[in-house]
């Protein structure tokens, strides 16, 4: 039987959702989509994408090192924004994170809940 971990980051949404910010089944890693927010479920910086794709990427990184693994074992990103003219600064921020790992990735429009949220991002990873 595969071994299956939850991971909780204890976000607001995470029981009324019914989530968990990471999954580890085996030696992969599934991290749900994850915004530039903090604690209390602001955005850490109103209007600015750059900022919210870095805050993002940061959070999954605790939530992957809570999984015994790292950044460096991403293989796939999906990169969610609210505005397509920001694609730039997302891509800015995904790179200055993944430029050496260089996963497979997607980047899609789409609206959120909370309108300040600029960008939102999944990750896959493999456990070594």
């Amino acid at each position: 039987m595969l071994k299956r971990e939850n991971f909780s980051s204890n976000g607001k949404y995470e029981k009324i959702i019914g989530y968990s910010r990471a999954v580890r089944a085996g030696n992969l890693v599934f991290v749900s989509g994850t915004s530039g927010v903090n604690e209390e479920g602001v955005p850490t910086s109103e209007n600015e994408s750059y900022e919210q794709t870095k805050r993002a990427i940061k959070k999954i990184e605790v939530a992957l090192r809570g999984a015994d693994c790292s950044l460096k074992n991403v293989v796939l990103t999906r990169v969610f924004l609210s505005r397509d003219a920001d694609w730039l600064q997302v891509a800015r921020g995904h790179s200055e994170f993944f430029e050496k790992i260089l996963p497979a990735s997607s980047m899609l429009v789409c609206e959120f809940l909370d309108p300040r949220i600029l960008v939102e991002i999944e990750a896959q990873a493999v456990v070594e």
